[in-house]
């Protein structure tokens, strides 16, 4: 095989190696999102499984909904600005491309109702997300070196609707469940760098929907002290609807040009489960209350993209996470509350790096404020610096290969209203 026809094979791998999961919105490590409020956002998210400020505690752990007295409602919007930086970029011919900035601003809005059917029982539905990623290079990148398929458009979004109950079993102890509906989509396309008909490697618009559940606890110590324990399965999406594959750049130029190899598959996607550990406790006698959360993600379940007809894409081999934050709450009046949070969030990825997936070990700084007005009426402001590592990337696939070194930073800003009745 010629070394054109080997570059044209190659083609295909590369650029699913970029395909659903370039963390343009880093707000958390893979393509998870840690935006479920803005109230959690001004802490960090620590003790977000069992604080129950608001109804979006659902999102971290349904048993939580029995901490409320009332019906609760809800909503919000975290806006995250991303910055993410490649430079010293060597593409596969050996020359260099000019430093990238892929900069991007994306909302992400939430809301959630809890109905309070008495003191043993309590029902709560939302919509919320916790994965998606946006990340588009310019037509130019790689042009000139060979780097075009490394690069590309990537837009995938994902909605999480979720309907829980939670019972409280005695004054120390509550219990919790739902089921969560999860849909997602994604736009996607890479191209080859050579003419037409074979300029197109890939070109995907679809969405589907895959159905998850939730189960968690909290015990009451006493009123001061709690702890919180949910578990989150996430479901394998198969995504439908226009996909194309170019055949003849898969094969090398052995079948008929425009060749679509995944025509009526699905895409499939596995999605990572999630279990959360929170703590929260107020110092007695005092404004000031401490609380804490320890999160394991299963990154691990997406090893390799395949199609439903068995066709391998891409092995990524990723690696489980976790995540560990600490933060403080200091109420200063029955009307003001400050917060604070610092978060370490662990990368995803393992020994396979991508400049389209610049995944790295993140850390969140963060800072809020509750305003509370009328009795029933609460707003929250939450803001974080998220900072991420450099990572030197070495991205191969057959005779193509690209060196970079990639660092992704965020700006998270986000309100929360809020409304017990």
């Amino acid at each position: 095989m010629t070394t054109s026809r080997l570059y044209k094979k190659t083609l295909l791998a590369v650029a699913v190696s970029s395909l659903t999961l370039a963390s343009h919105q880093v707000a958390a490590a893979g393509f998870q999102l840690n935006a479920q409020s803005a109230t959690g956002l001004g802490r960090a998210f620590a003790g977000d499984a069992v604080i129950a400020d608001n109804a979006s505690v659902m999102a971290r752990n349904a048993a939580a909904m029995t901490l409320f007295d009332s019906h609760q409602f809800s909503g919000g919007v975290n806006y995250i600005k991303t910055s993410i930086d490649i430079k010293d970029i060597t593409g596969p011919s050996g020359g260099s491309e000019p430093d990238v900035n892929n900069s991007s601003g994306t909302p992400v809005p939430n809301i959630y109702y809890i109905h309070r059917l008495n003191d043993k029982w309590a029902l709560g539905a939302g919509i919320y997300s916790n994965f998606g990623t946006n990340n588009n290079f310019d037509d130019s990148f790689g042009a000139t070196t060979g780097s075009t398929v490394f690069g590309g458009t990537t837009e995938i979004a994902s909605i999480n609707y979720t309907l829980n109950a939670a019972y409280r079993v005695n004054e120390q102890w509550s219990i919790g469940a739902g089921i969560d509906i999860i849909q997602g989509s994604g736009k996607l396309e890479r191209k080859t760098g050579q003419p037409a008909p074979v300029d197109t490697a890939l070109n995907i618009d679809a969405s589907g929907v895959g159905v998850g559940f939730n189960l968690g606890t909290v015990f009451e110590l006493n009123e001061d002290n709690r702890f919180g324990l949910a578990y989150h399965y996430s479901p394998e999406i198969s995504a439908s609807g226009d996909l194309y594959l170019d055949g003849t750049v898969a094969s090398g130029g052995q079948l008929p040009p425009g060749t679509n190899l995944i025509d009526g598959q699905d895409l499939k996607l596995a999605l990572p489960s999630m279990l959360e550990f929170s703590g929260y406790h107020k110092i007695q006698d005092s404004k000031f209350a401490v609380h804490y959360s320890l999160q394991w993600i299963g990154w691990s379940v997406f090893d390799t993209l395949e199609t439903s007809g068995g066709v391998p894409l891409k092995e990524y081999n990723w690696k489980d996470g976790y995540h560990a934050a600490i933060g403080g709450t200091y109420y200063l009046n029955e009307a003001w509350t400050l917060r604070a949070g610092y978060m370490y969030d662990t990368a995803a990825q393992d020994k396979d790096t991508s400049i389209s997936v610049p995944d790295s070990d993140r850390q969140w700084l963060s800072a809020g404020f509750g305003y509370h007005f009328k009795q029933h009426h609460t707003v929250d402001f939450g803001i974080t610096y998220l900072m991420g590592k450099d990572v030197n990337v070495t991205e191969t696939s057959g005779p193509l290969t690209l060196t970079a070194t990639t660092q992704a930073n965020a700006v998270l800003a986000g309100i929360q209203y809020s409304y017990s009745f």
